[in-house]
């Protein structure tokens, strides 16, 4: 992946979105990141390959639909955390036949503003 921007601001395309929620291992993802985990724990509550598991999240990803957030461990290195980064998807048709996406996202609280701003530095250094 290696983007670790945390929630994303880009309005996603409407491919982006419709192929990973067409997508039944993106679903799985989805439905187990309304909390914080690991590669790991998504491995083994999602049961799939971790080469998959990755792919997948990288799906999920272009579609701004997951953020990932890399936590320092005080005994050193670093883990990374995923996270379903929306509210609410919305998928509309014009009158005109054209199809948009809609992404609604909850605003972000100070700590978590700062979170990213920590994720974001860790990767610069």
């Amino acid at each position: 992946m290696g983007d670790n921007s945390g929630p994303s601001t880009d309005k996603p395309s409407f491919q982006a979105v419709f192929e990973a929620l067409d997508d039944p291992d993106c679903r799985a993802i989805l439905r187990e990141t309304s909390n914080t985990m690991t590669a790991n724990e998504l491995i083994d509550a999602c049961d799939i390959p971790r080469s998959t598991l990755y792919r997948k999240l990288d799906l999920l990803s272009s579609a701004s639909l997951i953020s990932e957030r890399d936590k320092i461990n005080p005994g050193g290195g670093r883990v990374t955390l995923y996270e379903r980064d929306f509210d609410d998807v919305t998928i509309s048709m014009s009158e005109s036949g054209e199809f948009s996406v809609t992404v609604k996202r909850s605003e972000q609280t100070t700590d978590e503003r700062l979170a990213d701003i920590w994720s974001k530095m860790g990767d610069e250094i």
